[in-house]
């Protein structure tokens, strides 16, 4: 695992330049990758190159970036793991290829000479973001992963193309001007996470996966930045899965599930440093763990964060999932305090505000599992495949019940509940309820009504779920000057034709909240100690067979993830496993209301809120009062504007810092 910047301009042709300040740029990084570092630069393109590695596939010299093809023509800087390159090098033998070392970067390099970027690149198993230059057309090729697993920056910093994985790196370009893109913050209030193409910076783009974007060196500089490709699309995926759905019985349905993810894991146990795997004691990751000991002669390393609050503790399930299995397992019961101490570091990892508060104990258990390990399995992606998240069952289960009433009767129920306040409905629902019949009772506490009112506005289900996974809604309301822009969520156009609604969720889940959320925390978590995390459950492979699974196959008797349910107790009892769902959080509420009081109210000041400019103080502050009162539990919307206001303030000391060294 690694970390890749580079830019190309039309304004620099000094060959010292050019390698002092790509290096400066990947200097930023160097959590990513600290075990070498290098550069490659082309005086006559413009063109700089910049890698910190961290070394997992051979250690020696020869798998040393930025690389050069045999043939000369490419370079390379490669951020992540091509898992099947030994498949590929056994492939690529015959036709004359000669391999100085056995790194899988050099094998991407001969595989694209032969066969083209494209094509080689749909051949790639694995997770990767990584630049190439064709020194022969003179073009520079970004390229990331079919889910997103790695990330991967651009754009425009004055007339010099700029990209990076993480932005921090591309912070440190001198032309660099950090303008806050207000419609991306309204998408982080919204979301909790800034979703792709958008980045918390004007100009500034996410790669989306499953993407090449190409930008020749004649075009640099030029206002209208090139589009991404798809060479991988999830929506043509999810419809072929509806063409040709599994056909088989459901014990083959498991036989092909399981042999599929014995593979998946193999070959992400591929290593030359320390291997071990994260164990919640849940089902993804005691999947993950169950099949890796299965495949391994001696016992796997299994990491677990534990908490003295007993309501967000998984430690024992993990303890007794690993003690079954054999592995030799490392819990960590962590304290609040520190806990807490993490929070600081938060804008220095993230780099844009991310206020998944789950970043959290990934962070801790990312730094545990580096005392021991350099690569960490993760089973990031079963929720998503088939069907895991409870918010699927009750999405499915609220729209049928107002579905009933059609647009006009929603949007006039909707009108009806903003004559009286909450705490009224909240009196009257057990009244009404009394007199209607049990599918259209309301059980709903008054702090949920405001919800109601937003829910009942949808028009279709895609529209209520979007709904119903937001926080600040409509972010607008609370973001000076800020106009929401459109997003893979509110984009028909990008959704497949799918005949179940809670076919429809998972799918938008899988484009938008698993790459900008889950993936994204795990990534910069893990990274940010030098760990590797590798998720096998997203093996591309594993994510078309999962497409092809009937829904009956993944949700049975109001429960997710039948098919890898029936899977796992293959290797752990089942008694081990059945626990409610409890996520991976933190308590928040209590500890804005205590220990972390004085830090949030600095940050939520009114003045100070007034002062920035960005966020409108009056909604701010009155759910932080009503927070404090215990009347409501804002934590999650409160944390988003905590988790801006904290990069904010880090972002003006780095810019600062960054203007003094230069």
């Amino acid at each position: 695992m690694c970390g890749i910047t580079g830019f190309l301009t039309r304004d620099l042709a000094n060959e010292i330049e050019l390698r002092t300040r790509v290096c400066r740029m990947a200097e930023q990084i160097v959590h990513r990758g600290p075990d070498d570092s290098g550069a490659w630069v082309n005086p006559e393109a413009g063109l700089a190159l910049g890698f910190r590695r961290l070394a997992i596939l051979d250690l020696t010299a020869e798998g040393h970036q930025p690389m050069l093809s045999a043939c000369g023509r490419y370079v390379i800087v490669f951020n992540g793991e091509v898992y099947n390159f030994n498949e590929l090098r056994e492939e690529l033998e015959p036709k004359g290829c000669k391999f100085r070392g056995h790194s899988d970067t050099e094998v991407m390099l001969a595989a694209i000479s032969e066969w083209g970027l494209e094509a080689a690149v749909k051949k790639f198993v694995g997770m990767f973001a990584f630049a190439l230059w064709d020194r022969g057309e003179r073009t520079l090729h970004l390229v990331r992963d079919r889910l997103g697993i790695k990330p991967l920056y651009y754009g425009l910093a004055g007339k010099t193309f700029l990209f990076g994985s993480e932005l921090k790196a591309l912070r440190a370009y001198p032309d660099f001007v950090p303008e806050v893109n207000r419609g991306a913050l309204a998408l982080q209030m919204r979301h909790n996470y800034i979703p792709q193409p958008y980045s918390i910076y004007k100009g500034i783009y996410k790669l989306p996966p499953g993407c090449i974007l190409t930008v020749n060196s004649s075009q640099t500089g030029s206002a209208k930045q090139p589009a991404p490709r798809a060479y991988w699309s999830a929506k043509e995926v999810a419809e072929q899965g509806i063409a040709n759905p599994f056909r088989g019985s459901e014990r083959e349905a498991i036989e092909q599930l399981d042999a599929l993810l014995r593979k998946a894991v193999r070959l992400r146990m591929v290593a030359d440093v320390p291997l071990g795997a994260f164990l919640s004691g849940g089902i993804d990751s005691s999947t993950v763990v169950a099949l890796m000991q299965a495949q391994s002669t001696r016992p796997v390393k299994t990491f677990t964060i534990g908490f003295y609050e007993d309501s967000y503790n998984e430690a024992r399930q993990a303890k007794e999932v690993a003690a079954h299995l054999g592995t030799d397992h490392t819990e960590l019961y962590v304290t609040p305090e520190e806990t807490m101490a993490v929070i600081p570091n938060l804008p220095t990892l993230y780099d844009e505000p991310f206020s998944d508060s789950s970043q959290i104990p990934t962070y801790l258990i990312s730094a545990l599992a580096r005392q021991q390990v350099t690569v960490s399995l993760s089973g990031d992606g079963g929720d998503e495949l088939f069907g895991g998240y409870n918010r699927y069952l009750l999405g499915h289960s609220a729209w049928k019940k107002i579905s009933w009433m059609g647009k006009p009767g929603r949007r006039l129920g909707a009108f009806a509940l903003t004559l009286l306040s909450p705490q009224t409905w909240g009196r009257l629902f057990p009244i009404i309820d009394g007199f209607l019949p049990p599918r259209f009772q309301v059980r709903i506490p008054a702090e949920k009504v405001p919800r109601l009112i937003e829910v009942l506005k949808a028009d279709t289900p895609e529209d209520f779920y979007r709904i119903l996974v937001s926080h600040w809604n409509p972010p607008p309301e609370i973001v000076l000057g800020a106009e929401e822009p459109p997003t893979i969520l509110s984009d028909p156009s990008q959704w497949p034709t799918l005949p179940e609604f809670i076919q429809r969720m998972m799918f938008l889940d899988l484009i938008s909240y698993l790459p900008d959320d889950i993936l994204t925390k795990v990534d910069r978590a893990s990274m940010g100690v030098s760990l590797e995390a590798r998720v096998p459950l997203l093996d591309h492979r594993v994510v078309e067979y999962a497409a092809r699974i009937p829904l009956s196959m993944k949700i049975r008797n109001g429960q997710g993830k039948w098919l890898l349910r029936e899977l796992l107790y293959q290797y752990v009892p089942m008694e081990l496993i059945e626990r409610p769902k409890m996520g991976f959080g933190i308590p928040i509420n209590d500890w804005l209301r205590g220990p972390l009081r004085a830090w949030a109210e600095d940050l939520l000041n009114e003045d100070g809120l007034r002062r920035e400019g960005f966020l409108r103080p009056e909604p701010i502050r009155k759910l932080w009062l009503e927070h404090l009162s215990g009347m409501r539990n804002w934590q999650y919307l409160l944390w988003d504007v905590l988790m801006f206001q904290a990069w904010l303030a880090h972002s003006r000391r780095s810019v600062h810092a960054l203007m003094v060294r230069s």
